[in-house]
């Protein structure tokens, strides 16, 4: 939980970009926040928003390994080339966003990086807002391995027909039959993107389907509520959710 470290406690990492074998073997880039010691320590996969692979997503990752996870968070657009995360970002949206395949092979290449650390404990989970929100539920869905799941506010989790496109041609909740691990969930009822009845629709199939879940949903916050670098900043819905991350993480991977 926030502020539940000890004064005297040796704390320490190494936060970097660096390159790994992502799918299909390809080297792409990303950002490790590794803390420093034996451990063991859990794993945690970090999957970008839309925003891009930005400075938030190192402060988020440098966050997580503060608080003991091995962090690896992977450049989903690295193969669209190189610039400032929003010049790249509007070469994705250009043509048509990530595919998700692609995210899903990155991400159980990441899962399996992580495992292979000297100091893991054997357990991964993976956690992502917005469209990373969309993408954990759908790496989780389809890739044996996870241990834990959080959606932050994943937009499109829930797609009708005319929104699938050859990017994503799956709705991630139709594959909720197959989530192979627990799932946390939080959003905001003021957010369109998923609005409260998408997220209705979500827990009612995870419900159907018999799955391990908790839902979580926010009065007086929309989209995107843990930035702080943005207006949809929330402090006190974001720091609420922040010790629902941590409580959850550290049920299931440890």
């Amino acid at each position: 939980m926030w502020n539940s470290f000890k004064t005297d406690d040796q704390m320490g990492m190494v936060a970097q970009i660096t390159t790994y074998a992502g799918g299909n073997g390809d080297k792409i880039h990303t950002y490790t926040a590794l803390p420093q010691g034996n451990g063991p320590f859990p794993g945690v996969v970090l999957v970008h928003h839309m925003p891009g692979w930005d400075e938030l997503y190192q402060e988020f990752a440098r966050r997580l390994a503060n608080h003991g996870y091995n962090v690896i968070c992977p450049d989903l657009y690295c193969r669209f080339g190189h610039g400032t995360p929003d010049d790249v970002t509007a070469k994705v949206r250009g043509e048509g966003g990530v595919a998700d395949d692609s995210v899903v092979a990155d991400s159980e290449a990441a899962m399996k990086w992580l495992k292979a650390l000297p100091n893991s404990n054997g357990k991964v989970g993976i956690v992502g807002t917005c469209s990373g929100g969309r993408h954990s539920v759908l790496v989780a869905s389809r890739v044996p391995g996870f241990d834990a799941v959080i959606d932050l506010w994943g937009g499109r989790v829930v797609q009708s027909a005319d929104q699938l496109t050859p990017q994503q041609p799956v709705a991630p909740i139709d594959y909720t039959k197959d989530l192979n691990c627990p799932i946390l969930g939080l959003f905001g009822n003021d957010d369109q993107s998923p609005s409260p009845e998408q997220v209705n629709q979500h827990e009612a199939e995870l419900k159907k389907h018999g799955k391990n879940y908790e839902f979580h949903r926010y009065d007086g916050a929309g989209h995107a509520f843990f930035y702080h670098d943005r207006p949809a900043y929330r402090q006190q819905q974001a720091m609420d959710g922040w010790n629902k991350v941590f409580a959850f993480f550290e049920k299931y991977l440890h």
